[in-house]
């Protein structure tokens, strides 16, 4: 809350502020409608790994940018997980400060870019906007005016890097180079510390990397930001698998001093039915992983994938919606998602239920697979679906979905995708002996501080919370900077 404070004291009288509240009245900026986002023709991006949503243009940002209210009580920063002072952003671009707006941006996200493309602000910051909370209308396009700010100032080449205190020579370790990550080590590095993150894939980025296509997240974007955190001076290592390459007991001989754990939820789940094991399914971690971090859609590379005319990708998540969306891209005549609640239940983003439609994926909802069959290759060929209805709620509170008796049938397939959620990778928990862990295998933290039962070992996103969005990982990886760094003052206090 610090920040709003600040905001309310320092922002609201400039005259800047004052002048902009004077060239628009509220009646007026509350007639104007909500700017949509150009995006690409849907037949034409779905043969391609482009960028679906092309931005907004300068034009396009300014009107947006006149709907903010400029709030009082700007309740739309409390629901942003890492604290942006969205109505600052704002107001800078409104002011055609649009690099100033980048500045602001990264007081406190270390990914303003890529928060602007795939955090999902609609049930964040945007459900706590004026608009939807008090009028009951279309909230500010918080997200697109975030994405156009961050995309203005790289595009300009003078990107801005944070202001970082006086080096005092702590080495800190950070494990998983994830969203989690990296905002722990940009807040870190702010704070003095000698940052070195470790990751055990040759690319640094972790799910933003491998998870998320290009066509949603460039993999351009997600570099210029980490860039950003080089020239602050954090340190990348790759290809460095704690636990295997070296244990933290002895990255804590070689000098650092306190650990943050962000090395994700890696571990993908299977449903256990009948021929699962055939030739042709594949985990959405492994899938992805091979189309998005080695490139096996592209013809220069070996990376080996399987394709498929018929692609059924079992799910509903925004994973399951990037991994049938690709299989499209692929190549498949037929992308058929399948998923045992209605689309109501879908917890994808809206967005991205809507891009998959127009690119002409099939929704099989309310249905589920049995049972998997194979040719004599050993190559999925066929599979078994149960039709559903929904029953009461569960403890999730979406409705449970019921078996309908005598519904089976099959379909063919030869391509399968199973993107029903991922568990914690357990490596880094089963290498540290005395770490307090869940009965799912996440590990537990202190809410406030993020620590663990090891006192110098802290922890968040995916590891912690067992998945999860970006932001919400970013947020984790903010707070537990904030406490390794109350940690370690402590630790030098009793030297």
């Amino acid at each position: 809350m610090e920040n709003i404070a600040e905001y309310l004291k320092e922002e609201r009288s400039q005259p800047w502020r004052d002048e902009l509240r004077k060239s628009m009245k509220a009646k007026e900026r509350t007639s104007l409608e909500r700017i949509h986002m150009p995006e690409q023709d849907p037949e034409e991006r779905s043969h391609n790994y482009l960028e679906v949503n092309l931005g907004l243009t300068e034009e396009q940002a300014l009107v947006e940018s006149h709907r903010c209210l400029d709030c009082p009580d700007p309740t739309c920063i409390t629901g942003c997980p890492v604290g942006i002072n969205i109505p600052k952003f704002i107001k800078k671009i409104e002011a055609k400060d649009y690099l100033g707006a980048a500045v602001v941006l990264k007081e406190t996200n270390a990914l303003p870019a890529v928060c602007g493309r795939v955090c999902p602000q609609e049930v964040q910051c945007e459900a706590s906007c004026f608009y939807t909370v008090k009028l009951k209308k279309t909230p500010v396009a918080i997200g697109n005016l975030e994405r156009f700010a961050a995309d203005y100032e790289r595009n300009s080449g003078k990107i801005s890097v944070p202001e970082i205190s006086e080096h005092n020579g702590v080495k800190v370790a950070v494990i998983g180079s994830g969203p989690a990550g990296l905002a722990a080590s940009g807040d870190l590095a702010k704070f003095g510390y000698d940052v070195t993150v470790f990751e055990a894939l040759h690319e640094i980025g972790g799910v933003l990397k491998y998870g998320i296509p290009e066509y949603r997240l460039p993999n351009e974007v997600i570099d210029v930001e980490i860039e950003s955190l080089h020239k602050m001076g954090v340190k990348f290592r790759t290809n460095f698998v704690v636990g295997k390459t070296a244990s933290v007991e002895d990255l804590r001989k070689e000098g650092f001093e306190a650990f943050f754990i962000g090395s994700g939820a890696g571990l993908p789940r299977f449903m256990g039915i009948p021929g699962e094991n055939h030739i042709g399914i594949y985990s959405s971690n492994e899938y992805l992983t091979r189309i998005n971090l080695m490139h096996a859609a592209d013809p220069d590379y070996d990376t080996p994938i399987l394709r498929g005319k018929v692609v059924a990708v079992i799910g509903g998540g925004n994973t399951a919606m990037d991994s049938v969306r690709t299989a499209k891209r692929m190549g498949a005549e037929r992308a058929i998602l399948v998923y045992r609640r209605s689309e109501k239940e879908m917890p994808a983003r809206i967005e991205e239920v809507k891009h998959a439609k127009e690119e002409g994926i099939e929704f099989l909802t309310l249905h589920n697979p049995l049972e998997y069959f194979a040719d004599e290759q050993g190559r999925v060929n066929r599979m078994k679906l149960q039709v559903m209805e929904l029953g009461e709620p569960d403890a999730s509170g979406r409705r449970r979905p019921v078996p309908v008796k005598g519904s089976e049938f099959d379909i063919d397939v030869d391509l399968v995708v199973v993107a029903i959620g991922v568990s914690p990778n357990p490596l880094i928990p089963h290498a540290l002996p005395g770490l307090e862990m869940s009965k799912w295998g996440t590990i537990i933290v202190d809410k406030e501080t993020m620590q663990s039962s090891i006192p110098d070992l802290f922890a968040g996103g995916d590891i912690v919370r067992g998945g999860a969005t970006v932001i919400l990982a970013m947020g984790d990886g903010r707070k537990a900077a904030a406490g390794m760094h109350k940690y370690l003052q402590e630790k030098v206090k009793s030297r």
